[in-house]
């Protein structure tokens, strides 16, 4: 077709999407708060209790996921602070959290001796409000002085206030921002620099701030200094902090993010910003004895895409044209990295190879990087939990789908790790398998899935299967012990599968991009090619096949259930992207125009409209009964798509369950109480479309 037709073709299919949106009937969904939304809300969550809560299974379901939510036993998820370990642990009596500390000593014992930092449970109730933790920024070395984030009911807008962890008080007349999505950091015991909505026009388009600013304390917020501005069409500004080893502040970096995966990183100084000489597509990852870690998702300077490199901040300083970056790690391509941490005199990195973990130390020299492999569990999940550049120390993680997580401190000086905590077992897995596969895609492409089966079915074809898909924003999908999952599905028969389809980042930063915008059907395919492969080797069968994603993982199971319906029988589209026609409209899409392509360009639309699964309901078509669900203070992925799918399914005469949770953000699972409900209102629907249409 000549490039004479398509202009007037791509600008007819966007007025064609333009004038869909203007009439869509179900609108009115998009106002959160909204009287009428919030009506139909109640209507539909009343609707879904009367099928999911009164069945049998949903009780039992609850009470065994509350067992193990709040389980004593669990594994204190540690963070090192002030000489000690951190953690924050919630339970039934504590279900808002309460932040803890100890010594690194008292943390490897077997009865930990717990001191109480902050009781958000006491906080709340002191406050009358509905606070969930979302973590604590400490200034170092002493790490006592803190700014707290808080949310109301899980929000990503947080208030921050300044907290003593020595006095455990929050600091009067201190340090504190009113809600809002914000970034704050220490300077300096009196300085703060913070980004936020200044009023005027300070926040992007998806509603992040790109101006910073330095606020001294003791005056007004108000009066803080500016040092930095973006653009509005940005999607954010955000500071990076480098302090050498004994936590002197050594730079201040601002990654200005043009878009969802390129950015210019800027050095500030008592002059204008001066722009570093990085690639666009870059992560920084750490900052080493005056070196800058950070990973390229580009071919670049020589570099192949994926690369681990450092720069000397010295040499940046100096002058940023001649500063010449040094190859820490080149993966290979069936390599990736999954998480990069400094200790004070060393690097780790998490490699995952055929998505199975390993934990490498990398010592800098004088012209090159040499590596040693710590001895952690082989062919299982490992994870760099927590590091701190005030020893050489490190807690790590490691886990299998039947393997229950056990934490290891590690020396990487020494080269050597020591399991000190282990998760017993929360459900029998001796009746399971684990097995991975490679199936071809549509286009040729091998793309691996994991199976935890049965080890003896009942019979060919019939075994109820999850199918959980997430496929985007470069982010990988590991194996990962899952008590809940255990406990409601696979020890009553079912079985499981987590498919590393394109759009992840098993391997890098090229399996990510192979599914980017235009190419997103392919992580739809592979995820097809999944379930046609399970069906194909008799593992089960479409009637007894449901498929669960969330958020992004909304996209791809809406999708698929549009696109392939045929190939299953239930589908739990959980925080959902799904009109994917006017997510940039909706907070806070805009920030993801470089992950799906912007539906108001008409390139883009013809592309988007294809797939968008909300556009393209048909009538007349056999779909599996969803279950669609979203929580009403999800301020990241807005709960209009979940609604308006719903709604549309509803106008179709078609099957469907709806419900919203009102608390728990976009996470969900901030209250244990709540994260019970959630998973045995899940089960239960997974288990009358899959496991009773297994009986006679």
């Amino acid at each position: 077709m000549g490039r004479l037709f398509v202009a007037p073709l791509l600008t007819g299919l966007l007025t064609a999407s333009a004038a869909m949106a203007e009439e869509d009937p179900f609108l009115w969904l998009e106002e959160v708060q909204g009287q009428r939304a919030l009506e139909w809300v109640r209507a539909q969550n009343a609707k879904t209790e009367v099928v999911l809560e009164k069945d049998p299974r949903f009780e039992p379901f609850q009470a065994e996921a509350l067992r193990i939510f709040t389980a004593t036993d669990r594994i204190p998820g540690p963070s090192f602070r002030a000489g000690g370990v951190d953690t924050f642990w919630q339970d039934a009596t504590n279900p808002r959290g309460q932040w803890r500390h100890t010594t690194t000593e008292g943390y490897a014992s077997p009865t930990i001796p717990w001191q109480t930092v902050l009781d958000v449970d006491a906080l709340s109730k002191t406050e009358g409000a509905n606070w969930i933790w979302k973590g604590k920024e400490c200034l170092p070395p002493a790490d006592q002085r803190c700014i707290v984030r808080l949310s109301n009911g899980g929000k990503d807008a947080v208030e921050a206030r300044e907290f003593d962890a020595g006095t455990k008080q929050f600091v009067e007349n201190g340090f504190k921002l009113t809600e809002g999505k914000q970034s704050v950091d220490w300077l300096d015991t009196d300085t703060l620099l913070v980004g936020r909505d200044w009023g005027g026009d300070t926040l992007t388009e998806s509603g992040y701030p790109f101006v910073l600013k330095r606020w001294k304390r003791g005056t007004p917020v108000e009066q803080a200094t500016e040092v930095f501005r973006g653009e509005r069409t940005d999607v954010s500004a955000s500071p990076i902090i480098l302090r050498d080893e004994e936590g002197v502040l050594q730079a201040v970096f601002v990654n200005r993010g043009v878009t969802f995966y390129e950015s210019e990183l800027y050095l500030l100084g008592d002059a204008a910003p001066v722009r570093l000489p990085f690639p666009r597509k870059v992560s920084f990852q750490a900052f080493l004895q005056g070196q800058v870690v950070f990973t390229i998702e580009e071919d670049w300077g020589g570099f192949k895409q994926g690369a681990l490199l450092a720069y000397p901040l010295a040499a940046l300083k100096a002058d940023p044209a001649k500063a010449k970056p040094t190859l820490i790690l080149q993966p290979g391509p069936r390599q990736g990295i999954e998480r990069v941490a400094a200790t004070r005199n060393l690097l780790l990195v998490n490699v995952y190879e055929d998505v199975k973990g390993a934990l490498d130390v990398y010592t800098p020299g004088k012209k090159r990087w040499t590596r040693k492999r710590l001895a952690m569990p082989k062919n299982a999940s490992v994870e760099i939990v927590d590091t701190s550049s005030a020893h050489d120390q490190v807690f790590a993680g490691a886990e299998g789908f039947l393997e229950p997580g056990s934490l290891w401190l590690g020396d990487a000086a020494a080269g050597k790790v020591k399991r000190i905590k282990s998760l017993p077992a929360r459900f029998d897995a001796s009746k399971h398998r684990v097995e991975q596969f490679w199936v071809k895609s549509k286009d040729g492409t091998k793309v691996p899935y994991f199976l935890v089966r049965p080890v003896k079915p009942k019979a060919a074809g019939v075994t109820p299967t999850v199918v959980y898909g997430y496929g985007g924003f470069q982010v990988s999908k590991p194996p990962v012990y899952l008590p809940e999952m255990g406990k409601l599905w696979l020890e009553r028969g079912g079985a499981y599968v987590v498919a590393n389809i394109r759009g992840g980042g098993e391997f890098g930063p090229s399996w990510h991009q192979a599914a980017l915008r235009e190419k997103r059907q392919r992580a739809f395919d592979d995820f097809a090619a999944v379930l046609e492969d399970l069906v194909r080797r008799e593992v089960t069968s479409p009637k007894h096949i449901g498929i669960y994603g969330r958020s992004n993982g909304g996209v791809l199971t809406s999708v698929v259930m549009t696109q392939r319906p045929e190939l299953l029988n239930a589908a739990v589209i959980e925080s959902p992207l799904i009109d994917m026609m006017r997510y940039p409209k909706l907070p806070a899409g805009a920030s993801w125009v470089g992950e799906y392509g912007d539906p108001a360009v008409p390139e883009d639309a013809a592309f988007i409209s294809k797939y968008s699964a909300y556009q393209n309901l048909k009538p007349g078509v056999r779909y599996p009964k969803p279950y669609i669900t979203t929580n009403t203070k999800d301020d990241r992925v807005h709960p209009g798509h979940a609604r308006k799918f719903a709604a549309k399914l509803e106008s179709m005469g078609l099957p469907y369950l709806y419900y919203e949770n009102t608390d728990g953000g976009h996470s969900n699972d901030s209250d244990p109480m709540l994260n019970a409900r959630r998973w045995a209102l899940h089960h239960v629907y997974l288990s009358q479309q899959l496991m009773d249409a297994a009986a006679p």
